[in-house]
């Protein structure tokens, strides 16, 4: 099973690199390098409120949004107010700096959003009020891969006057800067990622495109479109948000993954390539493209995709992960082990490639590896359908009949739906002898999926063996419909007995 770089939204708790630190421990650690920031307008009428992270003594930074209308500008830190001017602007990332008149505070240690994953622990801190800090605590709810880092939606409540604080992850460490946003009733928290705070010197814009959407605001309403599942209104958003801002790479993206969670692979493509062109050095770009050309059958392309993200990235597991099963729909056995290796040995935790490399061992002939992978894959996520199922297929290889049933049971208890489980179940009955359980799960396959011509052949060959011989000429019409030679050989070997 292949991954594509899109939203994250089951959770899945991992362990932090460092000892992590309880909340009162990260609040006593950085909220001395969290500010309040006040704008005025030309008349020095206060205009808003909202928070700020010291970066150095003297630099502080915010959201853009915090501080767009303002004619003037203040910094609060412990009573004590500072004069502030602008000093590096993104407007469209929504991430600006301060320098601030003699201020001399505690520097945040600053992180990396590179290696988060969905489900761990977040801390953000701000001035919703402007009078005092505050700590909401929750997790990180899903991820989006954009240029330098990624995208993140957090549980953590925060108020309008709490953008621009900081968000730490249970290291202490700065991982993004969270803002405020107002869904279609409800209210979404997410956080641009530090990484965009590193490379803002270099993206400076003085002054913002008053007639242009930030690519923030395009990126808050795709998401949300995504967690629905409003494929058709995903695609109509990302569709007027390449064509208001042609040259934003994000757009392209996220248009391709609307393109590809709906069904329209060759227009995914289209998309990924899209954002290539603007920038060949996006490795989840790449990544994406190769799942696209795999979809479409294209594997060679895909292959070549996956490589490309990889020289962008060496560490991206994913993209490791994704080659290896290309190579294995290639034939390429060896590669496909070696692929998925790497991808364990950047995340051992990574199920996904523990799974994809016992299916590798599998049709090497290492069926007490394949064994041992799946196990690896199941012990990190122990809800992994295809993992189970996987497994089961294994233990029949091993000649372990119980076992392999009972994998297969938890495959289909994880995911009722998953036709294949329930076929194989339905063989590993009938091997058994239970040819009632076996005509139970072959109905349950076809239930599924009612064009399967060969689970439609082996609950014809179950009903023989239980004398239901009128059963039998119903499935061999069903068959003679499906598959005309399938049909011939159905009955030369089934009906004629």
């Amino acid at each position: 099973m292949k991954v594509k770089s899109s939203m994250m939204f089951a959770v899945i708790l991992c362990a932090s690199v460092v000892q992590a630190k309880t909340a009162t421990e990260v609040f006593q650690n950085v909220s001395p390098s969290v500010v309040v920031i006040k704008t005025y307008d030309a008349t020095g009428k206060g205009q808003s409120l909202g928070s700020g992270v010291v970066l150095e003594d003297g630099v502080v930074v915010t959201n853009c949004h915090v501080v767009k209308e303002a004619t003037t500008m203040q910094v609060v830190r412990h009573e004590v107010k500072y004069h502030a001017t602008l000093r590096h602007t993104d407007w469209d990332r929504d991430v600006c700096t301060l320098n601030v008149d003699g201020l001399k505070g505690q520097a945040v240690t600053r992180g990396s959003t590179i290696r988060l994953k969905v489900g761990e622990k977040v801390y953000a801190i701000g001035a919703p009020k402007g009078l005092e800090l505050t700590l909401s605590d929750g997790l990180i709810s899903s991820l989006r891969p954009v240029p330098g880092g990624q995208y993140l939606q957090i549980t953590a409540p925060i108020s309008p006057g709490s953008s621009g604080g900081g968000l730490f992850d249970d290291g202490g460490r700065l991982i993004g800067l969270p803002t405020f946003y107002l869904a279609e009733g409800q209210q979404l928290n997410f956080a641009v990622p530090v990484e965009w705070i590193n490379e803002l010197p270099k993206r400076n814009v003085a002054t913002p495109n008053t007639e242009k959407k930030a690519s923030t605001g395009w990126l808050n309403r795709s998401i949300e479109l995504e967690k629905k599942k409003d494929w058709a209104g995903m695609i109509e958003h990302t569709l007027r948000w390449t064509k208001a801002q042609p040259e934003d790479v994000v757009a392209w993206f996220n248009l391709g993954i609307a393109y590809g969670d709906s069904g329209q692979t060759a227009k995914a493509i289209e998309a990924y390539r899209q954002a290539i062109r603007i920038n060949p050095e996006y490795d989840n770009a790449w990544l994406n493209l190769g799942v696209a050309y795999g979809d479409s059958g294209q594997t060679a392309k895909a292959i070549e995709a996956d490589q490309q993200a990889i020289r962008i990235n060496p560490e991206n597991a994913d993209a490791w992960n994704n080659l290896g099963v290309d190579y294995g729909d290639s034939g390429q056995t060896a590669k496909a082990i070696e692929a998925h290796q790497q991808a364990i040995r950047i995340n051992p935790e990574n199920d996904s490639a523990w799974s994809n490399l016992g299916v590798a061992y599998r049709v090497s002939g290492q069926t007490a590896k394949a064994i041992e992978a799946h196990q690896q894959a199941i012990r990190i996520n122990p809800e992994d359908a295809n993992a189970w199922y996987n497994l089961g297929v294994a233990y029949r290889e091993s000649g372990q009949a119980t076992k392999e049933t009972e994998a297969y049971q938890q495959s289909i208890r994880i995911d009722p739906k998953k036709a294949p489980a329930w076929h194989n179940l339905g063989i590993a009955y009938k091997g058994s002898g239970q040819i009632a359980k076996a005509i139970e799960a072959y109905q349950q396959a076809i239930r599924i999926n009612p064009e399967d011509v060969s689970v439609w052949y082996n609950l014809g060959v179950a009903y023989w063996a239980s004398g239901q011989t009128s059963q039998v000429l119903e499935v061999y019409k069903r068959i003679k419909t499906l598959d005309p030679a399938m049909a011939i050989q159905f009955y030369n070997k089934v009906v004629l007995f």
